[in-house]
């Protein structure tokens, strides 16, 4: 399924840094997201291993998995949020608080990843809110972390009336 053509212009990376293919859940109430990751050999960083079946099976890296946080809090604070980056809101990682690799994710299988904000605090307008990620694949929990990240709201001097 296609993403969103509005979620895609409106995020802060193209296409092929957004990397998942579908949203799978917005549960507002909960404030929860799930999307979903085709696991290709062609990802990002993955697709420059080389591979041992014994010593270095071909997997989704760690650190793509890292970046895919940054996608799913963009995700949470387009849906959730309704954070909009054409209205000059942008997310940084501040703090990566604790980051699991609990199983190898191997390649063809899509995988799930699931955000949700734990806290949500404004401050001097600023959004500092407090992730709990979980990814999966078939199940199986292959990355459990929490972190950070702040969102603000940024104006250009394009944005600005002129005098």
């Amino acid at each position: 399924m296609a993403l969103d053509p509005d979620f895609v212009r409106d995020c802060p990376y193209g296409p092929r840094g957004l990397l998942i293919d579908d949203v799978l859940t917005v549960d507002r109430e909960a404030s929860l997201v799930q999307a979903r990751l085709p696991t290709d050999g062609d990802l990002p960083i993955t697709n420059t291993q080389r591979n041992h079946p014994e010593r270095h099976p071909a997997h989704v890296s760690g650190g793509l998995m890292v970046h895919l946080t940054g996608v799913v809090g963009f995700v949470h604070a387009y849906y959730v949020l309704d954070l909009r980056h054409a209205d000059g809101w942008i997310g940084y990682g501040v703090r990566i608080h604790d980051a699991r690799f609990a199983a190898l994710a191997s390649l063809g299988e899509p995988m799930v990843l699931e955000g949700q904000a734990t806290r949500v605090r404004q401050i001097r307008g600023q959004t500092f809110v407090r992730y709990r990620f979980v990814f999966t694949q078939n199940e199986t929990v292959v990355y459990q972390g929490e972190q950070t990240a702040a969102w603000q709201q940024v104006s250009s001097a394009a944005d600005e009336p002129a005098p």
